[in-house]
């Protein structure tokens, strides 16, 4: 396995939206396999293609890494969700990214997602709290979107005077 680069805002890749997959080969199981290398070295619970640089709907995550030493790693391929409901604000949502920065983000309390898993099979996943969160964030990033597209016009506009400044620094 290898270790994938994770790119970071404001790599302009980052807006980009993923292709579909159309066939399960190897070679997309070995980017399931480097992704998760990549999201486990940096203590990530969740990894969409598009943050290493790959044009395909998939992203990987570990929720039961959150609450316990196991790992129980899922790959989405072409997720959707196709349903929501109510909402609630995630608490100090950060991404691998968007390096040094968390805020509160408006999500929805419940969403339901339709995907295929890496042996083809037709999933749906109803989730809540964390899992919900997880499931909004990496589609997001299929979408070309970042979690701070959906804060504040203010808050946004602080880390990316951060950022513009750290790279001029550099």
């Amino acid at each position: 396995m290898t270790t994938l680069k994770v790119l970071t805002y404001p790599d302009t890749f980052l807006e980009h939206v993923a292709q579909p997959v159309k066939n399960i080969d190897e070679n997309i199981l070995s980017i399931i396999d480097n992704m998760a290398e990549t999201m486990y070295k940096f203590e990530g619970v969740g990894l969409a293609a598009t943050q290493v640089g790959i044009d395909k709907r998939i992203f990987i995550y570990d929720y039961a890494q959150t609450k316990s030493d196991k790992k129980e790693l899922v790959a989405l391929i072409n997720p959707e969700i196709i349903s929501t409901e109510g909402s609630f604000n995630s608490e100090k949502e950060g991404c691998l990214s968007v390096p040094e920065y968390r805020s509160d983000v408006k999500r929805a309390a419940f969403v339901k997602v339709c995907a295929t898993d890496k042996n083809g099979n037709e999933i749906n996943i109803e989730a809540q709290d964390l899992l919900s969160v997880i499931m909004q964030h990496e589609i997001d990033h299929l979408n070309g979107k970042l979690f701070i597209n959906r804060i504040s016009t203010l808050k946004r506009q602080i880390y990316i005077k951060k950022q513009k400044k750290k790279q001029k620094n550099e």
